[in-house]
């Protein structure tokens, strides 16, 4: 069976996201350990430039985990700490209909605040090839939040290789059990939210 293969991709660009996503590597290499073939590959893209950021976000995946600050101000985005970088799902929903081809992965991660709500929704099924697992969050979070959140969430994915099962399958039951464990763990409530979500009308007729 062909390992499955985690893209991350930090736009958040300042030491805390870097040392988030160090961690998360780090939680994902020592699934490999020990095991004669890889169970992950990991893709990991840390960049400013935005034909780097955008092909990231359209690339083959199983899950695209994304660090930023979540934006919804003017449309819901990934913005950098110092607000030079910005990847609207407006600017991205644009790229994938130009190119023919928009987010193509089992399950997404946004990984930053407040990136549940039902505009972020919305404005990620415009840039979808097919239907995804999405996990959002419902409040300000930082690197504490993500890091429990995340451990709990891959060592759910990869405790059996769910021969049989799509993947958009096997991360909804991983980000649910997450859920679970995370507020086992911390006696709070997840801000972690996870949901279905199916490409718009739009999507569907610009990307098919």
């Amino acid at each position: 069976m062909r390992p499955r293969r985690v893209t991350l991709l930090d736009i958040g660009l300042d030491s805390s996201f870097d040392a988030a996503m160090t961690f998360v590597q780090s939680t994902l290499q020592n699934i490999n350990a020990g095991c004669e073939a890889p169970i992950v590959e990991i893709d990991f893209v840390r960049s400013r430039d935005p034909d780097t950021v955008l092909s990231a976000f359209t690339s083959s995946c199983d899950v695209l985990h994304v660090m930023a600050h979540g934006d919804h101000s003017v449309t819901p985005s990934f913005t950098s700490t110092d607000g030079e970088f910005t990847v609207s799902f407006e600017q991205l929903g644009e790229v994938a209909a130009d190119r023919g081809k928009g987010i193509s992965t089992g399950a997404i991660i946004a990984d930053g605040c407040k990136t549940g709500t039902g505009a972020w929704q919305k404005a990620v099924r415009d840039c979808l090839q097919g239907e995804v697992t999405y996990v959002g969050t419902s409040s300000i979070i930082g690197w504490h939040e993500s890091g429990v959140f995340s451990s709990a969430f891959y060592g759910a994915l990869f405790r059996n290789r769910g021969r049989g099962v799509k993947p958009a399958d096997q991360a909804q039951d991983a980000a649910t059990r997450a859920i679970d464990a995370y507020a086992l763990l911390t006696d709070k409530n997840c801000p972690f939210k996870v949901t279905t979500l199916k490409p718009s009308q739009r999507a569907r007729t610009l990307l098919s």
